[in-house]
Order: structure tokens, then sequence, then C-alpha cells
């Protein structure tokens, strides 16, 4: 009986509880009005306490339930990602509570994702964790990159971010190593590195930040502290079979006043050292200091090389020094020093047969090349800077001496001969740039730039080739072409930008001027050893100047979702050359308005498309005028009987970039469209022994189209990541060649495919493939039709055998095919062994390259109308043994 009473009681106080529960009503829409699902709704009372939650439904509808009415003063908040948080204060319990949420900015809250590998988001900074993706067997922080979803890096270290390739790589924020990063990524332990951020719209100018329009991508590779507390490094000492030997020192240090990468380092084992001075971003550079000059206008005409991975077909002997150090004086001033030299020697040996298909003839020719290289590269950069909040000063000071030689033995349709080319270029530049922030907010820009270049070229033939065009039919001992082009140039601008809120004008003037000379002469030397000008028309003495006055208003805006730029330079050009020899005087004189646009939309917290357009007139260079031929090699001549050539540009792109990045998920589209008019064309003359180039005065259009799209992604089940893609590009173009003007149609599709695969604890496994196809057909009847399809595949295997022993086995596969050609197939494979001894910090390893021991490789090239095949002596099977002491 008392359980029934004590039951109904029970029952009473519920029944009576839960008709005492009253439920606050609402709704939370966005800005047009429509409801917003699963946001978060909080009741707080006057203290800030929660006294009830819920979540709105698919409708933005939701109910809050309160034991009393007595709620009068207290708030509802809602809350959600994308939006900015609302609250309202409750007046009447029995009417609906509705709230209207306001896109928030693009940056998110610090997330983090809690099932392994953890990544964290911070505004426009994403963070990954080094350990989650790291291997026993990784070395450096370049290994463990590879493996991050949506960060690509290219075979010659270049690092991409969503496919957009990075502007900088930082070291704790410093930029010690300006743009030539790959020391870095092969340097650095992975160990040493606590995350790797990807830092969207980057701007490293501290007073250009609150007004930031920047659409780059940098990397900062975040050292741990109790890395940051000493020198580390590496030595490594390394000999094989047949006489090869690898060596290896680096020290480096990133404390808070001082950071340094230097290393001195030389192989004859295919592995060229001068790799890690590359320049990622040079033609940015060059585009931007607008000093248009010819790198060489001489070469042996040495057929390229194959394709391959450069260790599998370089024959070298090469050493490396670069110094890498930065001194901070303080949070705001630095001094960075970039000092390198490089050394190398290196053999290339092949054979080479080329056809070129006209509408009534098939141009042939075939030619063996045994080359002896010597490139160097000194290069000293010093560079001071201050970044401060209201002030920025940079100088840059840069000294490039490059020697380059090479010695050639040739034969050409079985007629023997040999060469020598010698090339000195000394390239001297200042660069000057200082920005103050007013107390209006507003900017003022100084920037100047000064370069002077020296450029001597020599090439040596002997004996004599083609006497029918060169020596009135007679045989003689050979020729010889010297060419001087000496430059100078500078360019200086001032520019002044009003600041209001998101919206910036800056307004800017300024000139350059660029003073060049070019002196050529092409001698020939007779069986009796004398000397003599081939003929009148082989000799330059040509004066170049051309200066160029600018002005350019930018109008730029940037918000929370939208960012937009207009540019409007307007330049006037004047260009004067004249060459006695040739009884050449012409001048030029341009006005050009290049209009630029560009829109960046937010079209969700991580997603956004981007569009730009530009229009541009570009005027050539002193190599499109000079008249006196010149003998770029052993079998072509080339001269020029045109005006100044003059370009005038559409180019269109548009991108849509959209990640979730908690999800790891990554991709990205973009199309690009170019129609370049010219007012010139290169005209070539084509036998099987020698072709010469005229340019003559003829418009042609020049239209590229090209599209791409690619993903990555992390499989969290799998611990995996995979990346796919898809290019197309499409030329349409014209030549002119034995009379014939032929337009061509080009296009290329390529697909790509990757897998970075964790399949146990101990086994790691890595595959690749690319598989491109090449079509290039004549659009005339009887059209010229010529296809090339490549595959190429690799893979990699890396286990722990035992503790401490890790075992690498990979393995390339490239497959070739040609219309009317055999197929090519290759298989290489290679091995290796590595042991730690943990208590010495060393590392035993032994390796061999090219299992197969494979010597020549046949490779095909096709481009427009011509065919080439050639055959490359490659290094056959390499063994190696290298002890690695870290430090």
């Amino acid at each position: 009986m008392r359980k029934a009473i004590l039951i109904s009681m029970l029952l009473f106080w519920g029944i009576t509880f839960v008709f005492a529960q009253k439920a606050i009503k609402g709704t939370v829409r966005d800005a047009a009005g429509k409801g917003i699902e699963s946001v978060n709704v909080n009741l707080k009372d006057s203290e800030g306490n929660i006294i009830s939650f819920t979540r709105t439904n698919k409708d933005g509808i939701f109910n809050l339930p309160v034991k009393n009415d007595q709620v009068t003063g207290y708030k509802i908040e809602a809350s959600s990602i994308g939006y900015k948080k609302q609250s309202i204060s409750i007046l009447d319990v029995g009417k609906s509570q509705d709230l209207t949420l306001a896109p928030s900015e693009t940056s998110l809250e610090t997330v983090t994702v809690k099932n392994r590998p953890l990544l964290t988001s911070k505004g426009d900074t994403l963070n990954y964790r080094t350990a989650d993706f790291a291997d026993k067997q990784d070395r450096s922080i370049g290994d463990v990159l590879k493996k991050m979803p949506g960060i690509e890096v290219a075979e010659n270290g270049k690092i991409s971010y969503n496919g957009k390739s990075i502007s900088n790589l930082y070291v704790d924020g410093d930029n010690l190593l300006d743009d030539k990063y790959n020391i870095g990524t092969k340097s650095i332990p992975q160990g040493a590195v606590d995350k790797v951020q990807v830092i969207q719209n980057d701007q490293p100018i501290k007073m250009m930040r609150k007004n930031n329009i920047s659409d780059d991508v940098a990397l900062n590779l975040v050292i741990k502290d109790d890395a940051k507390l000493k020198v580390m490094g590496d030595a490594t000492v390394g000999a094989g079979t047949p006489n090869r030997f690898d060596e290896n020192l680096t020290a480096m240090l990133f404390n808070k006043k001082l950071k340094f990468i230097n290393n001195i380092k030389g192989n004859n084992i295919g592995n060229d050292p001068g790799i890690d001075l590359t320049s990622h971003n040079l033609a940015d550079y060059l585009k931007r200091l607008d000093n248009n000059k010819p790198s060489g206008l001489l070469s042996t005409g040495a057929a390229g090389v194959p394709s391959l991975p450069q260790n599998r077909y370089l024959f070298n002997k090469a050493g490396v020094v670069n110094l890498n150090n930065l001194f901070k004086f303080n949070q705001d001033l630095q001094l960075r020093a970039n000092i390198s030299y490089l050394f190398d020697e290196r053999r290339q040996q092949y054979n080479k047969f080329s056809q070129t298909y006209l509408a009534d003839q098939t141009i042939s020719y075939a030619e063996f090349q045994n080359n002896e290289v010597n490139p160097q590269k000194l290069r000293a950069q010093f560079n001071l800077n201050k970044n401060a909040e209201h002030d920025y000063f940079n100088n840059n000071f840069i000294l490039d001496y490059t020697p380059f030689k090479t010695n050639s033995a040739f034969a050409i349709n079985n007629v023997a001969a040999s060469q020598v080319l010698k090339q000195e270029t000394f390239d001297i530049s200042n660069e000057f740039n200082y920005r103050k922030k007013l107390k209006s907010e507003n900017v003022i820009l100084l920037y100047s730039y000064l370069n002077r270049t020296s450029q001597p070229e020599n090439l040596n033939i002997s004996p004599g080739l083609n006497a029918d065009i060169l020596n009135n039919g007679n045989s003689y001992l050979g020729l010889s072409q010297y060419i001087k082009l000496p430059t100078w140039y500078t360019n200086n601008y001032a520019s002044f930008a009003f600041l209001d809120g998101g919206f910036a004008q800056t307004y800017k003037t300024g000139f350059n001027l660029q003073q060049q000379n070019l002196n050529s002469e092409l001698y020939r030397i007779q069986n009796d050893l004398s000397s003599e000008l081939v003929s009148e028309r082989t000799v330059n003495d040509l004066n170049w100047f051309k200066g160029r006055v600018y002005a350019d208003a930018t109008y730029e805006y940037t918000n929370d979702k939208l960012k937009a730029g207009l540019s409007l330079p307007v330049s006037y050009n004047h260009i004067n050359y004249n060459d006695p020899v040739n009884t050449l005087d012409n001048s030029l004189n341009k006005l050009f308005l290049n209009p630029s646009l560009n829109i960046k939309y937010q079209t969700g917290i991580e997603n956004y498309v981007s569009a730009n357009y530009f229009y541009k007139n570009d005027l050539g260079g002193i190599d499109d005028v000079y008249r006196g031929t010149v003998l770029k090699n052993y079998r072509s001549l080339f001269a020029n009987n045109a005006p100044i050539s003059e370009s005038k540009t559409h180019s269109f792109r548009g991108e849509f970039n959209f990640r979730k990045a908690m999800q790891m998920f990554f991709f990205n589209a973009s199309a690009n469209y170019s129609n370049t008019e010219l007012n010139t064309i290169s005209s070539f003359s084509l036998s099987n022994n020698i072709q010469q180039r005229i340019v003559l005065p003829l418009e042609n259009h020049i239209k590229n189209l090209s599209a791409s799209a690619n993903a990555s992604k992390y499989l969290f089940a799998l611990k995996s990541t995979i990346t796919a893609g898809v290019n197309f590009s499409q030329s349409k173009y014209s030549q002119l060649q034995n009379g014939e003007l032929l337009p061509f149609n080009t296009k290329t599709i390529s697909y790509k495919a990757a897998i970075e695969a964790k399949l146990t604890n101990f086994i790691n496994w890595s595959y690749g493939a690319t598989y491109a196809v090449t079509n290039n057909r004549a659009d005339v009847a009887d059209a010229i039709n010529t296809s090339f399809r490549q595959l190429r595949q690799q893979s990699t295997l890396a286990i722990t055998t035992v503790q401490n022993v890790y075992l690498n086995l990979s393995a390339e596969h490239l497959f070739t095919h040609q219309a009317n050609q055999p197929n090519l197939k290759y298989l290489f494979a290679d091995a290796n062994v590595k042991y730690k001894l943990l208590k010495i910090k060393t590392d035993l390893e032994f390796g061999m390259t090219n299992l197969a021991n494979i010597k020549q490789f046949d490779a095909i090239y096709l481009s427009a109308n011509a065919l080439t095949t050639g055959t490359y002596l490659i290094p056959g099977r390499v063994a190696m043994l290298k002890a690695t002491f870290n430090f």
C-alpha cells in the first residue's frame, strides 16, 4: 500500500513538473530572411549564467524550455560559425523571440579536430602539426610536407598550397632564405619543427596589414623551443662504386637574435647541388623589375635533357657552398646575408634525329654530341630591413657572377666538328624601398632600382661548316662568333596611398631607363690561319636606348567578403636605336594604357572565387632589331628585318578555391585565356644542314586556353593522403617556314593521381601516376598531324624491418607512345637500407640505384610540326655506403 501511495505521489509531482515547464519559442534567420539550421541558442540570466539551451531545426525554429515565466529581462543569445553572435532581451515571454544574424568575418575561431592528425585553423592561418604526418624514416621537413593534404612539393622543390605557389617560406616568422628555400626543406630536421603554418593573404609589411589586399600564400615553419637553444646539423660521408662520392656538412641555428643555415656539399652521383639555389618565384621578380634583356644569344645547340628525374641521367662532379645568415638587432630591424658559390663539371652524350614536316617536304637531320659543361655561379646578397608599424625600409644589394663554358665534339649528318662556348655574365644591382605611414594613416612610398650587367659570349667552331653559305663553297678551318652586350638600367618611382577604412587609393609616378650596346662579329678562319669577317652583314654595333615615364592610379576595396582592385597605368615610351654599320637609325614613341581588374569574393568561410583581367602592351628588346647575322649555334643563323616587335595581350583568369580544413579536403579549379596580337613573325628557312631565321613584319595572333582542377584529401580511417588532378591546355599560333605560313593547333591534356599511405605501423607506401596526351595539327588542307602519349608511374615502399633498421624499395616506370614509332618502356628500381645508431646519433646507409643497370635512354620530343627522337647515355647501377652523424 505504501509503495502504491509513493508511486502515485511521484507520478503526480512529475506531471505537475511537466505542466509547469514553459517554452520560449522563436526563429533565427539570416539577412535574407531564411531560417538558419543548427544555431546554438542560449537563455542567460542577468548575470550571464546559462539557464537553458537548444539548437534550431532545419527551418531555424527553436524551443527553449524554462521552469517558470519569471524570465523577463533575461537574454536569448544565438551563435553559429560564419555569423556574428546576436542577443536580444526578453520583454514578453508569450511572443516569438526572433533574431537575425549577420555574416561574420571570414576568419575562423580556433577549432581543433580531436581525431588524429591534429589540424587547427585561426583566421588566415592553417596549422599542421608535424608529428601527426611524420614517420620514423622521414629525415627533413621536406619529407613531411609531401604527406600533408593540400600541400604539393614538385620535383624541383617548389611548394604549392591548394594549387597556388607559395610566395615565401618563413622560419619562425623570418624570411631567412629569400625564395631559395630548397636548402631549408632539405636540411631542417622534421623533429625540430612543431607546426607548419599556411598563411593565406600573406602581407609581410606590418603597416599594410590593416588594409591587406594581398592574395599571396606563404608557409611558416614553427621551430620547437628546445630546438632553438643549440646549433643543429649533420655531416655525411659517402663512398661508392664506380668511383662515386657524396659529402655534406650542414649547421643551423634558430634563436631570436640569430638564425642561419650554412651548408657545404659535393657529389658525383647525379644530385645537382645547384638546385638548392633555385629561386622559385624568379619570373615574378623579373616581371616586377621590368628590365627585359636577353639571357644569352649563343648556345651549343644541345638537344635538352631526357624526361627523367635529374639523378637518373646526370653525369656530374659538383660542389656548393651555401651560407644563409640573419641577425636581428631588435624586433623591427634585421640584416640578412645570403652567399653561395657553385662549381660543376658535367658530361652529356646523345644522338638525335629530327624531322620537320612541311606541306611538300620533310626536313631531316641527324646529330651526335659529346659535351663537357662547366657551369659556375657566385652570388652575394645583402639585405637590410626595418619593418615597423609606421615606417618600412628595405635595401637589397645583389652581385651575380656566372661563368659558363662548354666543350663539345659533335657530328651533324656525318660531318664531324668541335665547338667551344664561353659565356660570362656579371650582374650587380641595388633595390631600395621606403614606406612611411603618416598620422593621417596615409602612406608614402619611395622606390629605386639600379642595375649593371655585362654579358660577353664567344663561340668557336672547327672545322668550318656550311661552306656554301659561309665561305663561297670553299673549305675552311673554322668560325668564331663574338658578342658583347653591356646593359645599364634604372627604375624609380614615388607613390602616395590614401586609406579610408576598407578603401585605398594609390597614385604612383616614375620613370625607367635602359641603355644597351650590342657588339657582335662573325669571323671565319681560312686554311692558311688568316682570319676575316664572314661578310659585312655579320657585324653589329647597335646602340639601344629605352625610356619610359609612367603614372598609375590604383583603387582597392576590401571587406569581410570582397576584395577588389582596379589599376589604370598609363605610360609614355620612347625607344631609339642606331647601328652605323648596318645604316640603321630608328626611333619609336608610344603611349600605352594597360588597365587591370581583379576581384575576389568569399563565398563561404573557407571558400572563394576570384577573377582578373588585364590588357597589356609590350615592346620588344634589342634582340628583336639587330640587323647583322648572328651564328646562334653551329646550325642556326639569326637576323632581323622588322621594326620593334609590339604585342597587345588580353588575358582573363578565373579561379574557385574550396577547402574543408577540419575534414582535410582541398579543391581548386581555374581557367585562363589569353589572346596576343603581334606585329612581327619569325621566318625560318630550313635545310637538312642549317636553319636561318629572320624576323619579318607580319601581323599574327597567339591564343592560349588552359584549365585545371586539383583535389587533395586525407583519409582518416586509412591514415592516407590522396591527390588527383586534370590539366588541359590549347595553343593556336602560326609558323612561317620555307615560305609557308602554317597555323597550328596544339592540345595537351594530362591526368595525375597519387597516394601517401600508412599501411601498418611499420609499412608506408606511396604511389603516383601521370598520363599526358599531346596533339599537334596544322589547320590547312592535308593537315600535318602528330600525337604523343606518355604514362609515368612512381612507387615507394618504406618498411621498418626490425628496431632501428629501415628498408626502402622504389620503382619508376615510363611508357611513351608515338604514332609510327616503336613504344618506349623503361623500369628503374632502387633499394636502400638504413640502420640508426641512436647512442651516437649516426645513421649507416647502403643504397643501390638503377638496379637493372640501364645505361641508355631513348626519348621522344614533339613540338608543332617537328618530331625529335634522342638517345642519351645515362649512368648505370651505382652503389653507395654513407654515414651521417646528427648533432
